[in-house]
């Protein structure tokens, strides 16, 4: 049986590929699994790419063709590119007219004609590009040896000053939160409500109103009061030791919340203990330290700098701005026996017996607060003198003094040129300088209840001499608005405060220490053992590895029981003008 075999032959077969019709723009119609969740950019092969290679380009903008390499699509900068100027790299414009050299025919006229392109205006030491000067490197170094600084690779301005710490860290010290002051600036605790009196104790002398009317032209001599100022803390005072025992489980004096409060504003390094006892929190001042002190341009540009023994350092000039308030805030009152004085329900707590010299006119309201979730603030407040009003009614004052020492180094405007004429420019440079010192001052103010903080403008008798001084004006605000005007928000001061006490609160009982870091804008909280800066030790050691000596004006010693505490840490303006004077 034969096969039969066909002859015809196969024809191939081809599938055309489903195609798509994209009718409102090029590309795909979908997406690809492979190319999802990718940033996108409109790309066209017209795009001009030849930025980024573009090596004969100047530095200056082409204003004619400003979109040279701009996409024509526009509105997207995944790829885009951006050429970034080196920071480091100094420009100098010279604006000055060249002194062109006195005419001299046919001399020297064909190598004038050869450097007419190569030197234009702003040409001098160095290379001209694009209309700015850029300065050669010998011309650079040379403008550092002049500036005193020596600028490292990418560098701005002279080298930060070094600053030590308020006390050493151990090793035996654990860190347990760092806070740094941008996080610090955000917190907000609104709402809280004003403080409510517990108990009212001292006795304010009236402010003598002829001082409103010191100027420039009338100025005044600041005299030496022989006073004693109390600043006893926390634990170390017997009013707030029976007080804990039955309101409250937070307490503090007005300058340590102040201190914390104002945290953000601070460059120096400054540190508070903290015991916590029971579930309630103690916030103390180290023995012997310049807790006190008074700090003075602080927050300027150019902060005084160590120099030995110099008038003019940080510490010396903080001991100065003590004195100068200590008796400003005396002079300036009423005093005198037959003078009317204002009587609070309780006497000063801080006189004992045995008290030799008269105290200062201060009164003392110990308030609380409540910041919810169960945690009660109870603070000691202080006015520092009373005011009667012509309708009859009085007003409690806080009276604090700025200080001029010498305008020259300090880059400030000279007072007694500009005092009577341009005050507002006058504080407003010390609001620059002293931002952290007048903060504090003002949220001292609000959490007593002042009525009026008024200020003194008090300058050197002599640029070189610290010991002799003069009133050259006042000044008054009402607290709140004040602080409105320094940008100033109690929101965010009771935020900061309740943020370090509820960390604080979660910690188990024991003795903890906030600080600031001395060179970078944070406080950090450490865990510290129960006997550290305990008063019987020999003596607590210094940054420098010797013991601390006593405050300028305050007494060392440390108080044993609520007895001792009244005479703790007194500082006279008589001691204080002996050693200004020294």
């Amino acid at each position: 049986m034969s096969e039969t075999i066909s002859c015809t032959p196969e024809i191939a077969t081809f599938e055309a590929p489903q195609l798509q019709c994209n009718e409102d723009s090029w590309g795909p119609c979908e997406l690809p699994e492979a190319f999802k969740d990718i940033p996108y950019q409109p790309f066209s092969k017209s795009d001009r790419l030849g930025k980024i290679s573009d090596w004969t380009g100047t530095a200056q903008t082409d204003k004619k063709f400003s979109n040279k390499y701009a996409s024509q699509f526009g509105g997207g900068s995944q790829y885009a590119y951006f050429h970034e100027e080196d920071e480091t790299t100094f420009h100098l414009v010279d604006s000055a007219r060249i002194q062109k050299p006195p005419h001299q025919r046919g001399r020297f006229r064909g190598n004038m004609r050869n450097n007419r392109s190569g030197r234009g205006r702003g040409a001098r030491g160095g290379v001209q590009v694009g209309g700015m000067t850029t300065l050669s490197k010998s011309a650079s170094k040379l403008r550092d040896q002049r500036r005193g600084t020596t600028r490292k690779w990418g560098m701005r301005g002279p080298p930060p000053k070094i600053r030590d710490a308020s006390v050493t860290v151990r090793p035996d010290w654990v860190t347990i939160e760092e806070m740094d002051f941008p996080r610090l600036a955000k917190l907000s605790l609104p709402s809280v409500k004003e403080g409510e009196d517990i108990m009212t104790c001292g006795t304010l002398e009236y402010y003598d109103k002829t001082y409103d009317r010191v100027n420039v032209k009338n100025e005044r001599p600041l005299q030496s009061v022989d006073r004693i100022f109390h600043t006893v803390t926390t634990t170390d005072d017997p009013i707030i030791r029976q007080l804990s025992k039955t309101q409250g489980n937070v307490y503090a004096t007005d300058a340590i919340l102040a201190t914390i409060m104002c945290c953000t504003r601070s460059n120096y390094s400054w540190d508070i203990v903290i015991d916590k006892i029971g579930g309630k929190l103690f916030m103390d001042k180290r023995d012997n330290t310049e807790f006190d002190l008074l700090t003075v341009n602080e927050t300027a540009s150019e902060p005084p700098q160590e120099d030995g023994s110099s008038l003019n350092s940080p510490r010396n000039l903080a001991i100065e701005a003590t004195f100068i308030n200590h008796n400003f805030s005396q002079q300036v009152l009423k005093s005198g026996e037959k003078e009317p004085k204002y009587k609070f329900d309780q006497p000063n707590p801080f006189i004992g017996d045995d008290e030799d010299g008269e105290v200062a006119s201060v009164a003392y309201r110990y308030r609380k607060w409540d910041l919810n979730n169960g945690i009660t603030l109870v603070a000691r407040c202080e006015h520092d003198a009373v005011l009667k009003m012509p309708q009859g009614d009085t007003q409690f004052l806080t009276i604090k003094a700025l200080n001029e020492w010498d305008s020259k180094i300090a880059n400030a405007v000279e007072w007694r040129q500009k005092l009577d004429t341009q005050r507002g420019a006058i504080l407003a440079n010390e609001l620059r300088n002293n931002s952290c010192k007048l903060a504090k001052w003002t949220v001292q103010a609000l959490l007593a209840g002042s009525d009026q903080l008024k200020f003194g403008y008090v300058s050197r008798a002599h640029v070189r001499d610290s010991s002799k001084h003069v009133i050259l004006g006042t000044q008054q605000f009402k607290p709140q608005e004040f602080a409105n005007q320094i940008n100033l928000s109690m929101d965010n001061a009771w935020g900061i405060l309740r943020c370090i006490i509820d960390i604080c609160m979660k910690q188990k009982d024991g003795k903890y220490l906030i600080m600031k870091d001395p060179n970078k804008p944070m406080v950090r909280l450490y865990d510290i053992p129960d006997n550290t800066f305990d008063s019987d030790e020999e003596g607590e050691e210094g940054d420098d590895g010797e013991a601390f000596q006593p405050m300028y004006g305050f007494s060392a010693a440390a108080p044993s029981s609520a007895a001792a505490a009244q005479s703790n840490t007194t500082a006279t303006a008589a001691d204080q003008s002996e050693k200004a004077s020294g």
